[in-house]
């Protein structure tokens, strides 16, 4: 019945919030390792020169 609808719908959001908040917690856990060890490991992660737009397209040549 409808006492069965409004358990299943709130256990599934209770599920779905708790995932969520693991899945933020997991990406901001390996974001906070990643930029802790690029701020380690300066020598690794130098700047890339700037290139103009000409520099990374390739030529163009029509088809006719």
């Amino acid at each position: 019945g409808v006492h069965r609808q409004i358990l299943f719908t709130t256990v599934g959001w209770f599920v779905g919030y708790y995932l969520a908040k693991r899945t933020q917690y997991v990406h901001a856990k390996l974001d906070r390792e990643l930029f802790e060890y690029v701020r380690q490991h300066p020598e690794d992660f130098k700047a890339a020169e700037k290139k103009r737009i000409g520099e990374l397209l390739e030529d163009f040549y029509p088809v006719r």
